[in-house]
């Protein structure tokens, strides 16, 4: 019991003193003073057993201490008055005892039940092996709003409870939070968040996974992630992904997800207490050692513990031998899958597809030995620590939870990375990528469409702030990254399948946002995306066409080639109709057509596709030049193509 709360209890005892005085000294309506210092008495016993007590729940115990000053305050008021003892005075004092004493000892009478019930709860051993006779009843003071009881009652079990009262009462306040937002936050203005984080560190396995989801389901806006924070809940969750079973730690990454989604200041620190570190690790798990043909050189790992100087020279021969073999195979793969596809998997050495080289795996297996023997650089960067969620805990858990706890890592590292430049680098700078481009292939278990989900958000929030990032892009897209070809591999096979569901979006976004990062060479990505064009889903065309105007735009040292590009696969005919009926895209589809008009004026497709009619018609309308992009563009790009096509080509 804090400080605070003693001093709220020694007024109210001083008045209960005060009222019994008052009432043994009082000359008329002694009958009725005599039941006023009966209960008084009965007040201050109770009041001075709460200050004795080890624990008083605070937040309903100034709410029960207000209420018992006030009903004393009313017994003293009519015991001062029955004290007096001129008759005249009597006599000219009137008092209804029909009216004020009854209301007096009513009043008294609540604030007796008021503090035996904080009495109750407050006792350890009180709230039971979660049997609830103990606790029946609503305190008066929590009559006009009864959400009140529950809630304080839930949180003393947490104080007080068995550990299986302490988790069904977690478990009962994430039900309140997750029905109401004023719900959730009267349990943080009531102190709950404190017993929780216990419970997480401490209790029982379901008391620590039912902490996990409460506490996620508080974070129900930014002032209440804030509270959470200054709270300790980043520190304790992450501790939580080193330390805690499976079980705990999905709930603790969907958690880690919800807060990070409502503030940017919990983004920052759960980045500065290696919550991403634990969560890559989660990810890569049975993941990266399962697809051999995704292997990493030793350059990723440069950040990585020093070896030792005995071990230097052996490492770099390896890393060029994995070197040389993977070239090796992607030359022999692109001679010999020219006309199969993106989608069938690449042919090895020996010219089988789908089969692993074995040499090539032999390479990489001694290589992860290395590292075991010698602390080399070819080891996961992030491993799960060892211990309850280590190699051996990992073994017996059900593949459910396994698949369950990738998903819910990845769509943690995605609201993670949302517009924060230092988490996206400690992904990038990790096997986090690689990750991502394997399940974004073939998901991971019952819960492959989510992970599939969550890794193409994750990498269009990445591919977004690297889009603004010199030193992201060159540093985790760079041509010969072995993690951005095989996220950019993967990104093309979704957007080339062409499939309206919930992958395709973010694809188109994620290429369009790493347009900076291609060469000249890679002519891959701009076709499948002006296919899109083509009398498909508005918000589809919508997104192709941005991430189209992201490669033709100036700031593009590659625009020329891009916008020739767009041109020879027949997107100025598309976007000419766009133009005129595109509701939605108009402007993104004028803007693109801008581009394409200046940096290619004497493309005869272009004049074949009427594309200075259109512009020409745009400059008429009021509410395309109104924007301010057109009205930079416009000029500019009918001069052009009024300067190269000749009259007849019009």
């Amino acid at each position: 019991m804090g400080e605070g709360v003693k001093e709220m209890l020694a007024p109210p005892i001083q008045l209960a003193d005060e009222v019994a005085k008052q009432c043994a000294a009082a000359r008329s309506f002694r009958a009725e003073c005599a039941e006023l210092k009966a209960r008084a008495d009965k007040l201050a016993a109770l009041l001075r057993q709460a200050a004795r007590a080890q624990e008083l729940y605070d937040r309903p115990a100034a709410r029960i201490l207000a209420g018992a000053t006030q009903a004393l305050s009313r017994a003293s008021t009519l015991a001062t008055r029955c004290a007096r003892g001129h008759p005249r005075l009597r006599s000219l004092f009137t008092l209804s005892p029909a009216a004020g004493f009854p209301r007096a000892v009513a009043a008294l009478d609540t604030a007796l039940e008021d503090v035996a019930w904080l009495l109750r709860i407050s006792s350890p051993g009180a709230t039971g092996d979660g049997d609830d006779d103990s606790l029946l009843g609503l305190p008066n003071i929590a009559q006009n709003e009864p959400i009140l009881f529950f809630i304080w009652d839930h949180v003393a079990r947490l104080h007080t409870g068995s550990p299986a009262a302490r988790a069904d009462s977690a478990a009962n306040l994430a039900s309140l939070a997750r029905g109401s937002q004023h719900f959730a936050k009267l349990i943080i203005e009531e102190d709950g968040v404190p017993p929780l984080l216990k419970l997480l560190k401490d209790g029982t396995d379901e008391g620590q996974e039912a902490a996990a989801r409460a506490l996620g389901l508080l974070g129900c806006d930014g002032e209440s992630v804030d509270k959470l924070v200054q709270a300790g809940v980043c520190s304790s969750f992450t501790a939580a992904l080193k330390e805690l079973p499976m079980r705990v730690q999905v709930a603790v990454a969907e958690a880690i997800a919800s807060l990070a989604d409502q503030s940017s200041t919990c983004q920052d620190l759960f980045a500065q207490n290696n919550a991403v570190r634990y969560l890559v690790g989660h990810l890569a798990s049975g993941t990266i050692q399962e697809h051999s043909r995704y292997s990493v050189s030793s350059s990723s790992y440069k950040s990585s513990a020093a070896t030792a100087a005995t071990t230097q020279q052996p490492m770099k021969f390896l890393h060029s031998v994995v070197l040389a073999k993977t070239l090796s195979m992607r030359h022999s793969s692109d001679r010999d899958t020219t006309s199969s596809g993106a989608d069938e998997l690449p042919r090895m050495s020996n010219g089988t597809p789908g089969e692993r080289n074995p040499q090539m795996q032999s390479v990489v297996h001694s290589a992860m030995a290395a590292k075991t023997n010698t602390n080399g650089l070819l080891v996961p960067l992030f491993r799960p620590q060892l211990g309850t969620s280590g190699r051996g805990a990992r073994e017996v858990e059900d593949p459910e939870t396994k698949a369950h706890l990738k998903a819910m890592a990845a769509k943690a590292l995605w609201k993670l990375a949302h517009n924060h430049l230092g988490v996206c680098k400690s992904i990038t700078e990790s096997r986090a990528l690689l990750c991502f481009a394997v399940l974004l292939e073939k998901g991971d278990g019952d819960m492959g469409t989510n992970v599939q989900y969550f890794s193409a958000m994750a990498i269009m929030e990445i591919a977004r702030v690297a889009e603004h990032s010199l030193v992201l892009r060159q540093s985790a897209f760079k041509p010969s990254s072995p993690a951005a070809k095989a996220v950019v591999d993967q990104l093309l096979r979704v957007v080339r399948r062409g499939e309206y569901d919930a992958l395709l979006l973010p694809c188109i976004t994620a290429l369009g946002c790493l347009a900076r990062t291609f060469t000249a060479s890679e002519t891959r990505i701009v076709p499948p995306l002006v296919q899109l064009l083509d009398e498909r889903e508005p918000p589809v065309i919508k997104e192709a066409v941005v991430a189209l105007t992201k490669f033709a735009c100036t700031e593009n040292h590659l625009h020329v080639n891009h916008c020739k590009a767009i041109v020879d696969d027949g997107g100025a005919r598309h976007l000419v109709q766009l133009v005129y009926l595109g509701d939605e895209v108009q402007i993104e589809a004028l803007i693109l057509l801008c581009y394409i008009a200046l940096y290619v004026p004497e493309s005869e497709e272009l004049a074949q596709a009427g594309v200075l009619a259109v512009l020409l018609w745009a400059s008429k309308q009021a509410h395309m030049v109104q924007d301010m992009r057109v009205e930079a563009l416009l000029p500019d790009a009918k001069g052009r193509l009024e300067l190269f096509q000749s009259r007849a080509s019009r």
